[in-house]
């Protein structure tokens, strides 16, 4: 939907506004900013993680600009469940403002701080459960239980004076969870009987028919393949899964195998996870990656990151002979996970990597080794049933996928206008009942490289890809008053040709196009390589149908 929204009016008093600052026609970075009366409460803060044509960038955060100049008025941020996409910008939020309130679960939290310690941020943190409420300012907040692929996650909702919003997080509706926590359906009863203004709902399998698949299915699948590999078994998976972690760690147990955590995170986390009762291992079970070597391949199950094909993660150095742990012939690898939307090229070259050393490559395409963590149609239109909202804005998901869901709303009586299909930016005013959408603010993406953030641009990432894609080329000469060269062109190139002999048709046009520059009176260096860029430009497009970039350098002496 492309549309050009006038900047928003001041906010009334007793009118609750909704901004969404990222997970809106996206997989990811999720964070929705929501105001009454002068008070700012934020739900996750989270990161995208980059693609294909993103060279160079770490994470892809939510656009902080619209509360930078508020952060004093931000009563707390709400947390629903432990994934990146919905914790990890907040170190970098926190950054700005490091004792804005943090509300999750215990686990939630306890991820929070572990990433916050690398930022040396100490958080202040309020740990709230299923059934829990709290008062924030004019925010009264009711914390329900949801089932997600992460234990401990929470929908929340948060209701004012202008109304009552409930925001499910990610969820889905599994009947028999491995950790027995369902979503609560009766909280959402109860919710509904009141009377909801908005439901903010999870879009990401919004048009997969039927319902998602047990998790308890996907166990005896890993079992079995684990019992007929060969050598070594390496499963990837997102380092905060701890469901699918507790699944590999009982099929390795069942199948005489130790088990050796391999990523940062993945050790973190898991670490947590064990120590606070979520992960069960049995004595001896672990085993430090560094001694793992030392086991029979036979003996030993990886697990690690990198499911999602991301260059420096785990998976992706094994497929390029760059990390410890060799794969050949006889090991197996479990992709575990889902596939993210726009990480499809890079999980396949991993995955043909892998075939091509002789590993067999078991993932969701081939095996039944990953279900989803959202819920599909048929679960979604149970919730529209039971809750019987006025309003309905689709969240997290892609535009397809927001789309689907509404479709859903409105199968089940919701009337069109009060589908709300919106934009990362877009403002929504709730106020007696209705929701609509008031008008738009600034909202990009913000880019963090290594250390810097918010400092990398559009024309910077241009740059970036066309150094990839098409090279570089440097020319560097002296050349006299009257514009004769004194000395070079010399040209270097990278990423364009291996011999420098190929810029030897260009030289001597290069050498007239300066003398014809001299002859109409160009001497200022600037100028003059600007008509080297264009003779170059113009040789190289023609002869190799390539677009470098090309730095001229030119002294006049």
């Amino acid at each position: 939907m492309v549309l050009t929204l006038p900047e928003p009016a001041a906010l009334r008093s007793g009118t609750l506004r909704i901004v969404p600052l990222g997970g809106i026609g996206e997989i990811g970075r999720n964070m929705t900013v929501f105001e009454i009366d002068g008070k700012l409460l934020i739900v996750d803060c989270g990161v995208l993680f980059p693609e294909e044509n993103q060279p160079g960038v770490d994470v892809i955060l939510p656009d902080f600009d619209y509360i930078r100049s508020r952060l004093s008025d931000v009563v707390g941020i709400v947390l629903t469940h432990g994934h990146e996409d919905h914790i990890g910008g907040v170190p970098y939020l926190l950054r700005l403002r490091e004792d804005i309130p943090l509300l999750g679960s215990a686990l939630t939290l306890a991820f929070v701080e572990a990433k916050l310690k690398e930022h040396r941020i100490t958080p202040y943190t309020l740990v709230v459960a299923e059934g829990q409420r709290e008062q924030l300012a004019g925010f009264n907040l009711e914390f329900i239980a949801v089932n997600h692929s992460i234990p401990d996650a929470l929908a929340v909702c948060i209701r004012t004076v202008a109304g009552s919003v409930l925001h499910t997080g990610d969820f889905k509706m599994d009947q028999i969870p491995l950790d027995g926590r369902l979503t609560d359906l009766r909280a959402f009863a109860r919710i509904g009987e009141e009377g909801l203004d908005l439901f903010m709902c999870d879009s990401t399998n919004a048009d997969v028919p039927g319902f998602t698949p047990l998790e308890k299915d996907i166990g005896p699948v890993i079992e079995n393949v684990i019992s007929r590999a060969r050598g070594k078994v390496i499963v990837a998976s997102f380092s905060s899964h701890v469901h699918r972690v507790q699944q590999v760690i009982d099929a390795a147990v069942a199948n005489g195998r130790r088990v050796a955590l391999v990523g940062r995170s993945m050790v973190r986390n898991m670490e947590i996870a064990s120590q606070m009762g979520y992960l069960k291992v049995p004595e001896g079970v672990f085993i430090d990656y560094k001694r793992a070597g030392d086991v029979p391949p036979e003996k030993i199950v990886y697990m690690s990151t990198g499911s999602q094909g991301e260059p420096m993660a785990v998976l992706s150095r094994m497929a390029n002979l760059e990390h410890d742990i060799e794969v050949g012939e006889g090991d197996t690898v479990i992709l575990a996970s889902s596939l993210i939307p726009g990480n499809e090229n890079a999980v396949y070259r991993v995955i043909d990597g892998l075939t091509k050393l002789g590993a067999n490559v078991v993932h969701k395409g081939n095996a039944k080794v990953h279900v989803s963590g959202h819920a599909a149609a048929g679960e979604l239109l149970y919730c529209y049933n039971i809750l019987k909202p006025k309003n309905v804005m689709p969240v997290h998901g892609e535009y397809r996928h927001l789309i689907a869901n509404g479709k859903l709303a409105e199968q089940t009586g919701i009337s069109a206008e009060r589908v709300l299909i919106t934009e990362d930016g877009w403002v929504i005013d709730l106020r007696d009942g209705i929701a609509e959408v008031v008008g738009a603010v600034e909202c990009g993406l913000l880019f963090v490289d290594g250390k810097t953030v918010g400092k990398i641009t559009e024309d910077d990432l241009h740059d970036r890809r066309v150094l990839a894609e098409e090279g570089f080329i440097s020319i560097y000469c002296v050349v006299d008053k009257e514009g004769r060269v004194i000395v070079g062109p010399e040209i270097r190139a990278r990423a364009f040709a291996e011999e420098d002999h190929v810029f030897d048709d260009v030289k001597p046009l290069i050498s007239k196009a300066l003398a014809e520059a001299a002859g109409q009176g160009i001497s200022d260096p600037h100028a003059l390589q600007q008509v080297i860029r264009r003779t170059i430009g113009t040789w190289v497009n023609r002869a190799h149908r390539r677009r470098p970039m090309i730095i001229p350098v030119v002294v006049v002496g």
